[in-house]
This record gives structure tokens, C-alpha cells and sequence, in this order.
């Protein structure tokens, strides 16, 4: 991942089919990297059935980061407008903070 022209090692896993997206970070009982959500239609997200607490970062199509959130399981979260894509890692794994740009390689 590309944040700021800098590089950050760091495994991306790409949520970009229905299955994917629904089965997201549930039931895990660990998770160290990131998940990408795509192909989004709707940007709200919940933490059930999740055993830790995450960092959400909620991109749009340029891959700015317009908001961002930090949920414990049993949450729910929507944010002000449409994400284009939508980030998760752990709490406190990436320093980021909105304006930040992103890129996947």
C-alpha cells in the first residue's frame, strides 16, 4: 500500500464480491493486515460477531480518506456520505487520518 508517496507493508485482502463483503471480518479470531471493501452500493458497516476492535477508513474515488471511525465489536456505523471504497485494519495498526491518500499495489 502507497500512503503519501511512502510505502507501507501491508497484506491487503480485497472484499470485492457479494460473499466476500458479507463474510468480511467476522468470526475471526485474529487479524493483523487490512481488508479492502469494493463494488460498494452501500457504505455502512457493522462489527457483529467480530472478536476485536478495528479502524475503519472510508475512501473516495480518488482514494482520499473522507472519514474514519474506530468500532468495537457489536457496533454499527454509517457514515456522512457514499464511500467508494472502505478500509479496515486493526485498531491503532496505521496512523492515517483524513486527506490521506491511499494507493493499492
Amino acid at each position: 500500500m502507497i500512503y503519501n508517496n511512502e510505502q507501507i507493508n501491508i497484506k491487503i485482502t480485497y472484499a470485492n464480491n457479494f460473499y466476500k463483503r458479507f463474510k468480511g471480518l467476522m468470526l475471526k479470531k485474529d487479524f493483523d493486515d487490512g481488508l479492502l471493501f469494493t463494488n460498494l452500493k452501500d457504505s455502512s458497516i457493522h462489527t457483529f460477531f467480530m472478536r476485536f476492535e478495528i479502524d475503519v477508513y472510508f475512501l473516495n474515488e480518488k482514494k482520499y480518506i473522507f472519514e474514519k471511525t474506530s468500532l468495537k465489536p457489536w457496533k454499527f456505523y454509517k457514515p456522512k456520505k457514499q464511500a467508494k471504497y472502505i478500509l479496515e485494519t486493526r485498531k491503532n495498526k496505521l496512523k492515517l487520518k483524513i486527506g490521506d491518500r491511499l494507493d493499492f499495489i
